[in-house]
């Protein structure tokens, strides 16, 4: 006999669910923690806020796996609705990004008196972009044709080498992070040195926060595809991280270009 309680469509219709407001409490938190650690220099607000964002990342998260993974709840309607979210996402990112690049921009072709009209401003030393910065840049590219090479291979059913590539985009990404750490550690200017330091690393700054999320998201999903998650017809979720990791990439490309070789043109 058939189950009459059975959906008789092919959308998800989502149980109520307590995590948005956890998030969304917790996010107030980190925000709340982070304002209170700049001014007050109180750090227990911020890490209680970060606690909590992670804890409820995580089984949001693992809800929604379990819905996709475990429960087939996720038709090919409802990834085409998860893939317009996704690409949603990634269009507010662009537009977060544009903020810091017009920032840079408009200090930089429009000096003003308090610099004496001149940019960069006196004193400064900028990064040599042949150097550490376009390491970083050959790792970025390198990373993206091997999330790329790692998707093809899962499309592919060859879960060996989806496996392999993925891994190697993680241990890059991981490796421009600690490039650009290194690199922080070595600038002769600070980030409140100035209307350059400041712009610079806010657009520098959170990209590589950007790629410090993706590579979690990355390796999240290599930890899935070891216990067996993903087929070649059903994967969004690395399909997503991938996308993410281009766009990551592509904002890369710009910053180098525009930030560190522009001011050296």
């Amino acid at each position: 006999m058939s189950d009459q309680h059975a959906p008789n469509h092919n959308y998800h219709l989502v149980d109520p669910s307590h995590w948005p407001i956890l998030t969304a409490t917790s996010v107030f938190t980190l925000a709340m923690g982070a304002i209170m650690y700049m001014h007050f220099d109180t750090s227990w607000l911020l890490i209680l806020g970060a606690i909590l964002v992670i804890f409820c990342s995580y089984s949001w998260w693992g809800d929604v796996i379990r819905e996709g993974e475990h429960q087939g709840h996720h038709k090919p309607i409802v990834q085409l609705g998860l893939r317009y979210g996704m690409f949603l996402f990634i269009i507010s990112e662009v537009m977060f990004f544009v903020a810091w690049f017009w920032a840079f921009f408009n200090a930089s072709i429009f000096p003003t008196e308090a610099i004496n009209f001149v940019w960069p401003p006196e004193g400064i030393e900028t990064l040599d972009p042949w150097h550490l910065p376009l390491v970083n840049t050959l790792v970025l590219l390198l990373s993206g044709c091997t999330v790329t090479w790692a998707h093809h291979s899962l499309v592919e059913g060859d879960r060996a080498m989806f496996k392999q590539m993925l891994l190697y985009t993680v241990l890059l990404g991981a490796f421009f992070t600690g490039i650009q750490a290194y690199e922080y550690t070595h600038a002769t200017f600070g980030f409140e040195d100035g209307i350059y330091s400041s712009t610079f690393y806010m657009a520098t700054g959170f990209h590589g926060f950007h790629v410090l999320i993706g590579t979690i998201f990355l390796l999240v999903n290599l930890f899935r595809g070891m216990v067996g998650h993903f087929t070649p017809d059903h994967h969004f979720g690395f399909e997503a991280a991938a996308w993410y990791w281009h766009f990551v990439d592509v904002v890369w490309l710009v910053l180098f270009f525009c930030i560190y070789v522009g001011i050296t043109g």
